[in-house]
């Protein structure tokens, strides 16, 4: 006779006694899923239009081969810079102790905080013709322009390395894990088996780590993919600045529209590749899940050394020497001291973050509840389309939140019109409606990888006790969960206002008259080549995405290798990988 205790039948009645409120909470879900998707389904209707076939052909025989080229090639030179750079660092750190490897642990994450397209202003001021290098040269040798041969850092190339620079952490914190966690006991196998180091690498320790690396570089490449600043400053024309040129420089919204639909095929693509490699390596995971601690090899003399100078190229070059760049610039223009526009627009980036994740952090937090209390087919699928906003590049989604919202707006104008009111036709493309709108969309995945496993930690049993005691759905959630979520709140609160500070094409393109942020005035004056006034407001870009990096990366330190939490500040798909 099987035994039945009293906590599991109280449990089981407290849960769905509390299941009453599922009709509202799956409304609620489906309500904000359709909102969610609303961009995406606008740009689609709008590329099937009228005259669609029409656009197209002439895309196909004019820019599109160019569109196609770029990307891929940028996509090319990308993943197979973070590739071996990221592998080889994190390879290095797992498995060898050497001179400044547990300073190079978690300091080799700092590139993370350097938006790409800051970077891009820094190098281009510094490799230019006019720049500090070049002049030296000519100095020194007596040359004049067009004597000698130099790098164009505005280029396909310069681009992709601007992107290696700053998105390796992504394969290297994934890899790191897949090397310190999986390989060590099966290497230990292998070198019993009579292998070498080099052979155990290239046929043990490296194909495990496979998966691991795969998903690193097809997060960088969405990444790539989403950006707009660096490609558009350094006149590389892709899918992202041709959507932009359409829209706004030609009025050709089917045009802008279908490239936005092509350049989501890129995205699904990257997207594909990080739930296969998330698929294998879970599977590796569960059979490595017990497997003994990484034994870390001494290196010392020269080898140590080498070791050292190859983990610290990459760190020098996606941060100390933009940010050594950056402080020149600051410093070559005494003038150009703080006034009272950088405070405006340092305003206008901390309350729109601000906002941005107050929302979209309470509405997270709303959904995961429902997704508790009404588990089932409904309310999962509305939280992945939900999550699935991040994968879109800022352009595409600023084109598909505009489309909607000039639909209600003439709406809202016509009614206005009706009772006799004033003809208002920006009331929300022209506010930060649109832009909070854009936010919550783009964002809802970090903050729901922040807010879902402090959920998972909360057991049933506290909520029967709640229960027992009187407390409703809602008093259960405000007395009982929110005391326990407070820290995870706080981290999807930062992570969500670090994400917005540094949003470019979505607040570029949706941003109201006279409202420009952080980034947007440093695209801004770098693009009018106003490179030492555009270093003030890039420096506190990088100084805030530093914050939410310094604080992981302890987090990461104490729990020894919990690569989760600084890859969450980016890219949420890959916390996946180390769950």
């Amino acid at each position: 006779m099987r035994t039945i205790s009293i906590q599991s039948v109280v449990i089981r009645t407290v849960t769905r006694t509390m299941r009453g409120n599922r009709p509202a909470l799956v409304a609620s879900v489906v309500l904000l899923a359709i909102i969610a998707a609303l961009p995406i389904a606008a740009i689609i209707a709008r590329a099937a239009g009228n005259g669609a076939e029409g656009t197209w052909a002439h895309l196909a025989d004019t820019v599109l081969p160019e569109y196609v080229f770029n990307t891929l090639s940028l996509l090319l030179l990308v993943g197979a810079g973070v590739g071996v750079g990221g592998t080889a660092a994190a390879w290095l750190i797992a498995r060898h102790r050497f001179p400044g490897s547990s300073f190079l642990q978690w300091s080799l994450l700092l590139p993370l905080a350097m938006p790409a397209y800051v970077m891009a202003y820094a190098y281009t001021d510094f490799l230019e013709v006019t720049g500090p290098v070049q002049t030296a040269l000519r100095d020194t040798f007596g040359w004049t322009y067009g004597d000698y041969w130099f790098f164009d850092v505005r280029s396909l190339p310069g681009a992709a390395a601007m992107f290696t620079f700053t998105l390796y952490p992504y394969v290297y914190l994934l890899a790191r894990s897949a090397f310190a966690e999986r390989a060590p006991a099966f290497a230990e196998a292998a070198r019993t088996l009579g292998l070498n180091r080099r052979a155990t690498f290239w046929r043990v320790e490296l194909p495990l780590a496979r998966p691991a690396i795969a998903g690193g570089i097809a997060l960088a490449l969405m990444e790539t993919l989403a950006d707009f600043g660096t490609v558009a400053y350094f006149a590389v024309a892709t899918f992202t600045t041709g959507v932009y040129r359409a829209w706004f420089s030609l009025g050709d919204r089917t045009a802008a529209a279908q490239l936005a639909i092509a350049l989501l095929g890129f995205v699904v693509a990257a997207l594909a590749l990080e739930r296969a490699s998330r698929g294998a390596a879970y599977v590796l995971n569960a059979r490595g899940r017990h497997a003994t601690p990484a034994e870390h090899t001494l290196l010392t003399g020269i080898r140590g050394w080498f070791a050292t100078f190859i983990c610290a190229v990459p760190l020098a070059l996606g941060f100390v020497i933009p940010v050594v760049l950056l402080l020149r610039l600051v410093r070559s223009e005494p003038g150009l001291a703080p006034t009272s526009r950088f405070f405006e627009w340092a305003w206008n980036s901390l309350s729109v973050s601000a906002m941005s994740a107050f929302v979209t952090v309470l509405l997270a937090t709303l959904v995961v509840y429902a997704v508790r209390l009404a588990p089932g087919a409904v309310t999962r699928t509305g939280s992945r389309v939900l999550t699935l906003g991040y994968a879109m590049p800022g352009t595409v989604l600023a084109i598909g939140v505009l489309l909607p919202l000039n639909v209600v707006e003439g709406w809202l104008s016509d009614a206005l019109r009706a009772i006799g009111g004033s003809d208002r036709e920006l009331l929300l493309t022209g506010s930060v409606a649109a832009l909070l709108y854009a936010y919550l969309v783009r964002y809802f995945a970090v903050a729901w990888n922040a807010i879902e496993p402090g959920f998972a930690r909360i057991t049933p049993a506290m909520d029967a006790a709640a229960r027992s005691l009187g407390a409703g759905t809602w008093g259960t959630l405000a007395r009982v969960h929110a005391p326990l979520l407070t820290r995870s709140a706080y981290a999807g609160l930062l992570l969500v206002f670090v994400d917005v500070m540094k949003e470019l094409p979505a607040t570029l393109v949706l941003r109201p008259f006279n409202f420009d942020t952080l980034a947007t005035q440093t695209y801004l004056l770098a693009k009018d080549e106003r490179l030492a006034e555009a270093a003030l407001p890039s420096l506190a870009i990088v100084i805030v995405g530093l914050i939410p990096i310094a604080l992981l990366a302890r987090m990461a330190q104490r729990r020894q290798l919990a690569p989760r939490f600084p890859l969450a500040i980016r890219v949420p798909f890959g916390a996946a990988h180390l769950e």
